[in-house]
């Protein structure tokens, strides 16, 4: 008898702890909080990093032509900012490749599907977009300048060639790992076809396309510097891979370092601008984040 009334006091504790659990606390992190954790460190890390270089200098562990001072590459900076072509560079860039980026995800998320959901396709593809995405993007500039000269499709033409099978494969990876549960539920309720990839596959599969989407812009990037180092010409404009031919023709090796410290900066500009807050959003609607 005694067990018999106690079932009632479990159960609502049960209840209690599930609410719980659900009621997950999402809160707006102070001001001073997020720059001391997300801001402060990559500054302190910036900084070491130029100290460690300036003393490289003041050791004199190599000539000053091959290892310039920092504030040699300060300099270069502030000449192009004056003359008004840093902003122009870094936009002829930037432009090539956020659209060159889009059109990949534009291709490689049907093939993605495709190859993920049947399985006569990725039989067939499956290998080859693996092959291609682990092939130097470098080694696609010599046929896509002799198929297309050298314009803007033929820069386009490498970052597709680098970023699709990046895309495509992220996606493949990501549909792989959603529950056969999930599928048999969106059956049940009649979510089939179209509408059960794009209200339960592609939902359930977005971590693993999200990490795609990353990789994709790592490759979309890096192929268009790539093609702009090796492709140089007049008629493309002046972007940071041409920058970086032009410091190196001209043995200017301040020029090579801000070429080289610009590609980084928008390399991780993108990230924390683009990918970083989707990742976030993502996981929070999960609710994997607690607190931003």
């Amino acid at each position: 008898m005694a067990s018999t009334d106690t079932k009632p006091d479990d159960l609502a504790g049960l209840e209690a702890g599930l609410d719980a659990l659900d009621a997950v606390q999402v809160r707006r992190a102070p001001l001073r909080e997020v720059l001391v954790a997300k801001v402060l460190p990559p500054v302190v890390a910036v900084v070491l990093v130029v100290l460690v270089w300036q003393l490289l200098v003041w050791g004199k562990v190599t000539d000053d032509y091959k290892l310039p001072p920092p504030s040699a590459v300060w300099d270069s900076l502030r000449d192009m900012w004056l003359k008004g072509t840093l902003l122009e560079v870094v936009w002829t860039s930037v432009s090539r490749g956020l659209l060159g980026f889009l059109m990949a995800v534009a291709i490689g998320t049907p093939l993605g599907l495709l190859v993920a959901r049947v399985k006569v396709v990725r039989a067939a593809l499956g290998p080859i977009l693996s092959g291609l995405q682990s092939l130097p993007s470098v080694a696609w500039v010599a046929p896509a300048v002799i198929w297309l000269g050298l314009n803007d499709k033929m820069m386009y033409a490498v970052i597709l060639l680098g970023a699709v099978p990046s895309v495509a494969n992220g996606l493949v990876s990501g549909v792989d790992q959603v529950p056969p549960l999930f599928l048999r539920a969106g059956r049940t309720i009649g979510a089939t076809g179209l509408r059960g990839t794009w209200h339960i596959v592609l939902p359930a599969a977005l971590p693993g396309y999200l990490a795609g989407l990353k990789q994709g812009w790592a490759f979309s990037w890096r192929s268009l510097m790539a093609a702009e180092i090796i492709a140089s010409s007049p008629d493309l404009g002046l972007g940071l891979g041409q920058l970086l031919e032009n410091g190196r023709n001209n043995f200017d090796m301040p020029g090579i370092f801000l070429a080289i410290l610009l590609i980084l900066f928008v390399g991780i500009a993108i990230d924390l601008l683009i990918f970083s807050p989707l990742e976030r959003r993502v996981l929070r609607g999960r609710g994997l984040l607690v607190k931003n």
